[in-house]
């Protein structure tokens, strides 16, 4: 019996395959079932999370950072701040790590297919952007014009730096990426500035165009009146809410907000959802 099946709360022992550092104090997992018949037998979607234990510490959540298309393993980028993600940094390629999931409901990229997407992220928050880009890039037939603005306090904490390279020299991708004032190097070729700031200057046609935006509470809170200032609708613009959520699965009631449970009936939600929520979320 798959043990996701047999039990919500056992988590499935990963083997970390690759350990890569993507800035100061963050870095990204690599996981492989210890099980390779319950490799087989996973699946997720873009947008969906998991519960990841360091042994002796804890469980941390942080989103499925690969895209549902790359098979055999899953990723996770995390910033150590805590005693988890301090267990998980200490970990070595080889170690075994749990995980719990995949929860949470998803990107609806089925709905999408034939429209131009928009990404807007800033610093960590790009790992979920990275699982729906990744997910519409092998897909890109899909899609018509794909664009990605992305912003981080400084050069240096800038994650994905690779993929970043490999983004901007796409021909089919529009990469625009910014630095706020001050966090820039000599040899800097991106923009500086903040996100709110560089997307209005884009300025990004909202014709048959979904806006997804993944970034600190308030990067999004000055992005989406740009957004809206641009013609975006509400229900044309997605997020995610992940910063409360702790069991995963809507039992400990940390996550809840109004009649929602953000790790049962999210963490994707669209602003027209969110204007629904209570102001103090």
């Amino acid at each position: 019996m798959d043990k996701q099946k047999e039990s919500i709360y056992l988590p499935y022992r990963m083997v970390i395959e690759k350990i890569t550092d993507e800035a100061p104090g963050v870095r990204t997992f690599r996981l492989k079932f210890k099980e390779e018949q319950e490799g087989e037998n996973f699946h997720f979607e873009a947008g969906q999370f998991g519960e990841y234990s360091a042994f002796g510490d804890g469980e941390s959540t942080f989103c499925i950072a690969s895209s549902p298309t790359r098979k055999g393993y899953i990723e996770c980028t995390f910033r150590q701040a805590g005693r988890v993600t301090t267990g998980l940094s200490r970990l070595e390629a080889g170690a075994t790590v749990g995980f719990r999931g995949p929860f949470g409901n998803t990107f609806p990229l089925n709905e999408w297919k034939g429209k131009n997407l928009l990404f807007i992220a800033g610093g960590i928050a790009l790992p979920p952007m990275r699982c729906v880009i990744w997910n519409a890039l092998d897909l890109r037939e899909n899609f018509n014009d794909i664009t990605i603005i992305y912003g981080a306090k400084s050069v240096a904490d800038l994650v994905y730096k690779e993929e970043l390279k490999e983004w901007e020299n796409r021909p089919d991708v529009r990469l625009v990426t910014t630095v706020d004032p001050g966090g820039e190097t000599p040899d800097w070729k991106g923009q500086v500035g903040f996100v709110p700031s560089v997307l209005e200057a884009v300025a990004p046609d909202c014709t048959n165009t979904i806006a997804v935006v993944c970034g600190p509470p308030v990067m999004i809170k000055f992005t989406f009146p740009v957004l809206e200032k641009l013609g975006f609708k509400d229900e044309n613009i997605y997020t995610t809410l992940e910063n409360r959520m702790k069991c995963g699965i809507g039992k400990c009631g940390r996550c809840n907000v109004g009649k929602l449970y953000v790790c049962k009936d999210g963490p994707v939600f669209t602003k027209a959802q969110l204007n629904n929520m209570p102001p103090e979320y």
